[in-house]
């Protein structure tokens, strides 16, 4: 018996991994919020929530691209690593700190395609901000910052390279042509047909729909004329949404043909709140993209493993982004490996209604230059910018309109200590970690030229800002 046993769970699957993470893409810029504009069809989003879990309360742990990015690997607020802005994010981390794939059973092979975010190449041929530096096996990515020309290897502003490695060869233009988006998605589908005899981890980062706005002429048109009323940026970012779409569906559809579904732990979500650049719509949610307040942060959030548990539901309890990484521990069995005290928690007892206890609060704050944080109690949130103290119950106003500082001084007062607290805790880890980091490490993620000129305008609009304060 004892044999048969051990038989059984030698031959036993752990689960594949995939997490899709879309960018900049708006809260009601998915059809399956029932509160979408009409303009808005994303039908394998759709059933894709409606096979799994959606999560009505989902949150990113920073409100721009390449903090979120951090946590998520890390599984801990990344400002514990002294990561509050798209710039502390962009130029990386200490590469022996360990990430995602690092806490995975050996016999996986993992893979991240789209954008990185988490470092710049400025070291080639070191690359030591490298994907393949950081435990992935496979890589088809680009490190640059930002946005990606969607037709062309350039940066955003035409004259910049910002290649995409297939592992750490840089391609030539001869070597690459296509959508960006469909490109990606086609290289997600031929990993999961390579790797399909074994359990894989396949981290795919789209960039769509962050900016520039593009997608192929006859696409654009065909939403001009559809919906003659929308601004032309929004015409072209439904155009975006539609290839983002299409590809969620096949990699879908690439994992239950292979018959790899119901053994399949996924993860959809986007990287922060819609960009009001690019003329997302949040819906009824406050603010955009760079914003703490919930059309900054709130993501829509679909998870799905039918092995385990049971889909077509939505639980409304709040969860992070920093949760998807100690979840996977727990479904693979790795607990007794990762050691690190995770800031996020597992899903999997919300997931399999053993609980419906989380989060009892959640941090955020995006440093000290803009002078924003928030805190999330129950139904209640703190928020502060530029030290204006709010209070609001979402429960009954998640648009974030009423003020309730004066109703509940003590009760804000509180949460702000929490925060004042949490900080602390942030600024000793980020010190302990600096102060751990190898210096060489420090010297080739010097900011770029481009970086070191928005750090100075930066600094002189705070100084504006000061300035004014005074006059006041």
């Amino acid at each position: 018996m004892a044999n048969l046993l051990g038989l059984f769970f030698a031959e036993a699957k752990p689960p594949n991994v995939v997490v899709i993470l879309t960018d900049d893409q708006g809260y009601a810029d998915i059809s399956f919020n029932s509160n979408h504009p009409k303009e808005v069809a994303t039908p394998h989003m759709d059933a894709l929530a409606r096979e799994g879990v959606f999560f009505s309360q989902a949150y990113t742990s920073g409100a721009v691209c390449s903090p979120t990015r951090a946590g998520l690997m890390l599984g801990l607020y990344q400002q514990r690593l002294g990561i509050y802005t798209a710039g502390d994010g962009g130029r990386g981390f200490d590469p022996r700190t360990k990430i995602f794939p690092s806490f995975l059973p050996e016999d996986y092979t993992s893979m991240v395609v789209g954008k990185w975010h988490m470092g710049l190449d400025t070291d080639y041929p070191t690359l030591s901000m490298h994907a393949l530096n950081r435990g992935f096996d496979e890589c088809y990515k680009f490190m640059g910052r930002g946005g990606h020309d969607y037709f062309k290897l350039q940066g955003v502003k035409g004259t910049d390279y910002n290649p995409i490695y297939r592992n750490k060869t840089r391609l030539k233009d001869s070597d690459y042509s296509g959508y960006l988006t469909t490109r990606l998605t086609e290289e997600a589908v031929a990993f999961i047909d390579r790797q399909k005899q074994k359990p894989f981890f396949l981290y795919l980062a789209y960039n769509a729909v962050h900016a520039p706005a593009q997608a192929p002429k006859g696409d654009i048109e065909r939403m001009q004329k559809q919906f003659p009323h929308l601004d032309p940026k929004r015409a072209i970012l439904l155009a975006m949404l539609e290839y983002l779409d299409n590809g969620v569906g096949a990699v879908v559809s690439k994992i239950k043909a292979e018959g790899e579904w119901n053994n399949t732990l996924l993860f959809f979500l986007t990287d922060n709140g819609g960009s009001k650049a690019m003329q997302a719509n949040n819906g009824r949610l406050r603010a955009f993209k760079g914003s703490l307040y919930e059309g900054g942060i709130r993501t829509p959030w679909i998870v799905s493993w039918p092995e385990k548990f049971k889909g077509g539901r939505t639980i409304d309890q709040p969860v992070i982004s920093l949760d998807i990484l100690p979840t996977v521990v727990e479904a693979t069995g790795t607990g007794r490996l990762a050691k690190r005290p995770f800031d996020g928690k597992s899903l999997l007892p919300l997931l399999t209604e053993k609980t419906n206890e989380h989060h009892p609060v959640i941090f955020w704050n995006s440093g000290e230059e803009k002078a924003e944080w928030a805190v999330r109690e129950g139904n209640w949130k703190a928020h502060s910018l530029r030290g204006k103290l709010e209070l609001f119950d979402l429960a009954n106003d998640p648009s974030e309109k009423s003020n309730l500082v004066a109703k509940h001084p003590a009760l804000v007062k509180r949460l702000a200590k929490q925060h004042a607290n949490w900080q602390v805790e942030m600024r000793r880890s980020a010190a302990e970690y600096d102060s751990a980091k190898p210096k060489q490490i420090v010297n080739k993620s010097k900011p770029s030229t481009r970086e070191t000129k928005r750090e100075q305008k930066r600094a002189e609009r705070k100084k504006a800002r000061q300035g004014l304060k005074k006059i006041k």
